[in-house]
């Protein structure tokens, strides 16, 4: 089930500079500049629609975050922490021109064996979409809709059987 977050509406948040022939985007998060790339483009866009449009807590909201994955170290895009600072929702970007694939979810799926947060996301702009995890059935739903910043997984299961 796709999202349509309607991202590119946002674009005007963004904070970017062009500098030594490069354009740079600020990272709020991270608190620098980056160089554009369309995955970060994606990646801020993402940042200011959690933080804008749905209140997620910047102070829980971690980007390039090292995690370790079958004792390799992985660096995920972006990962949202609860209010007690556990992680809660790992979130995989791509630049609009990567088709999300089975093997994008294999990517996040395997990036989530430590984490175990209760739902994923993959987006690439366009395309976005969400999975509330049940980890004591080892089943997964697509849901219609990102969580609000600390919301309970039940709620979208009830939401996931109804339709």
């Amino acid at each position: 089930m796709k999202l349509d977050l309607q991202l590119t509406e946002l674009t005007e948040k963004l904070r970017l500079k062009k500098e030594a022939g490069k354009t740079w985007i600020w990272d709020p998060i991270r608190r620098k500049p980056l160089v554009l790339t369309p995955e970060e483009m994606v990646r801020q866009l993402l940042v200011a629609h959690l933080i804008d449009r749905m209140g997620y807590n910047p102070n829980r909201i971690t980007v390039e975050r090292m995690i370790k994955v079958n004792g390799m170290a992985k660096r995920c895009d972006i990962l949202c922490y609860d209010q007690n600072f556990l992680p809660w929702m790992l979130i995989e970007c791509k630049a609009p021109s990567v088709k999300i694939s089975e093997g994008t979810f294999r990517q996040i799926a395997m990036y989530n064996l430590p984490l175990r947060v209760p739902y994923l996301l993959v987006s690439n702009g366009p395309d976005s979409f969400c999975c509330a995890m049940d980890y004591e059935a080892e089943d997964w739903q697509f849901i219609s809709s990102l969580p609000r910043f600390g919301e309970g997984i039940e709620s979208h299961q009830k939401t996931g059987e109804e339709e």
